[in-house]
């Protein structure tokens, strides 16, 4: 079968045979124009503004995938106002404003205008970074974590920059380094975490806390670590300007010789660049060259496990790990770095020797204990840390003071969501328990509230018993076990996780 071709006054059309087949009957349809550009290009990622992305960044990635020390001289002309415009719309609506006072929703009143000047001004080398503001949170132990508040225009410049530079360091950082890193969360590392524990031979446990890490870095040894990839000039200079910015306490401006500034949008990209060339890539040429078994390391920021099978490994380790952290500038804590037993026989050797049950370790907010399923095998149990619990029901409390007035369908409308939240990080499988008593003690927090708000209240529990089951939600476990998801994040077939024969590295490298 074939077409016929016949000319009309200004296009060219084809004749095309009828379906049915029948006759000579011609049907005349318009020729399909050419694919305008490029149609097998790369596809471009939208944006809250409906406007693609250049695909500068994709090449970046590319580079610094296929050589690992190849240094990038021009990386500034990648922050443009478009990805300005990204960062800010990323950032929180209600956070608390900086030393400017400037908060997101008056930045937005004149949004193009204030991106094209800011633009200009990083462009240009005029932008100044203003000091963040310290501001302090309290943690467990009773002690105050500072964090610093930065200025809403260097929160969306350096999210903008930290973008640009992930494209060269996600190519770079290793596997077993979870901490504030695109499409991985504290739950993959807890994952990659036990599943080391599980299914490795690993019998002793290295708990390092690094000695107020965020305060300790170095900003020569930075500087220089970041050079080894980055050599645009104007990008070291503002890397240099948020790190020498200096903080505001109390209306006093203090200099700032050394440390990121917690809260700072930047600094997680900068403590994991300072960790991956002081830590990681250290503790991986470890792992190969000085152990005798089987060695794990996960690391969220600056909160360390590594699992080896043998305890003269351990110390070893824990020996050399001080003096490479001396050399810069950094220590270990040494009432929180322990070295402990612990794995699938770490129960059955204790009990030989007449020892007690295996002792435990927190890591992101869980308790890691050696416990037994109900068919006889080691099981990893983790559950809520006490500390953490008291901490929110404390928080919550507080809060049904300050709304005891408000009706109650608000009342149950604010703690539905509190439970939420609190359910989507630690409901993991072994912590059902722990659910349960958060759940209940939220309850004898809203009954005290609702007592409180009349004398002649008459509020029993089992009439909270009905409001709770109307509003609050049910504890359940929402996570998968730790081995199913880690499998399929990190495929064994995959030849970026090979694992060798006696060891193993916790995250799917090398």
């Amino acid at each position: 079968m074939t077409y016929g071709w016949e000319k009309s006054d200004s296009v060219k059309v084809a004749r095309k045979p009828a379906n049915d087949g029948e006759g000579p009957s011609l049907e005349s349809v318009e020729r399909r124009a050419g694919a305008e550009g490029n149609a097998v290009g790369a596809h471009t990622r939208r944006t809250p503004s409906r406007e693609s992305v250049p695909q500068g960044l994709e090449r970046v990635r590319e580079r610094a995938k296929g050589n690992g020390k190849e240094r990038f001289t021009a990386l500034l002309h990648h922050v443009d106002v478009e990805r300005l415009r990204v960062s800010f719309r990323a950032l929180k609506r209600d956070a608390a404003p900086g030393v400017d006072g400037l908060t997101w929703r008056q930045y937005e009143q004149n949004l193009e205008a204030n991106l094209v000047d800011l633009h200009e001004r990083v462009h240009r080398g005029v932008y100044r970074a203003l000091p963040s503001r310290r501001t302090f949170i309290p943690k467990e132990d009773g002690r105050e974590r500072p964090l610093g508040v930065a200025a809403l225009e260097d929160k969306i410049v350096q999210r903008a920059v930290v973008e640009v530079l992930n494209g060269i360091y996600e190519e770079d950082f290793v596997g077993f380094s979870y901490g504030f890193r695109p499409e991985r969360s504290q739950h993959d590392a807890l994952d990659a975490l036990a599943f080391g524990v599980t299914c490795t031979a690993v019998n002793w446990i290295v708990k390092v806390d690094i000695r107020s890490f965020f305060d300790s870095v170095s900003h020569e040894w930075l500087i220089r670590f970041i050079e080894h990839r980055v050599g645009d000039p104007r990008v070291l200079r503002l890397i240099r300007k948020w790190l020498k910015a200096g903080v505001m306490e109390s209306g006093a401006w203090r200099a700032t010789e050394s440390g990121t500034p917690q809260g700072s949008t930047a600094s997680p990209l900068l403590a994991n660049v300072y960790l991956h060339y002081c830590f990681d890539l250290w503790a991986q040429r470890w792992r190969h060259r000085e152990a005798g078994g089987n060695v794990i390391v996960v690391r969220f920021a600056d909160d360390i496990v590594a699992g080896f099978e043998h305890e003269a490994d351990a110390e070893r380790f824990v020996v050399a790990l001080k003096e490479r952290l001396a050399e810069f500038a950094l220590s270990l804590n040494p009432e929180k770095t322990r070295l402990i037993e612990f794995g699938s026989n770490a129960a059955k050797s204790r009990s030989r020797r007449g020892l007690n049950k295996p002792e435990t370790f927190e890591f992101l907010g869980f308790v890691h204990i050696c416990s037994r399923s109900r068919r006889g095998f080691f099981l990893l149990k983790r559950k809520t840390r006490r500390d953490r619990m008291r901490s929110t029901l404390k928080r919550v409390g507080a809060e049904l003071r300050r709304q005891m007035h408000v009706s109650i369908p608000q009342q149950g409308k604010w703690l539905a969501a509190v439970l939420r939240g609190y359910f989507a990080y630690h409901a993991v499988p072994t912590n059902y328990r722990s659910l349960s008593t958060f759940r209940h003690h939220v309850e004898k927090l809203w009954l005290r509230t609702l007592r409180c708000r009349s004398q002649k209240d008459r509020m029993t529990w089992e009439r909270l018993q009905c409001l709770a089951d109307s509003f609050l939600p049910v504890p359940r476990i929402d996570h998968p076990w730790p081995d199913a998801r880690f499998i399929v994040k990190h495929p064994r077939w995959k030849p970026s996780a090979r694992i060798g024969p006696a060891r193993l590295c916790a995250g799917g490298v090398q």
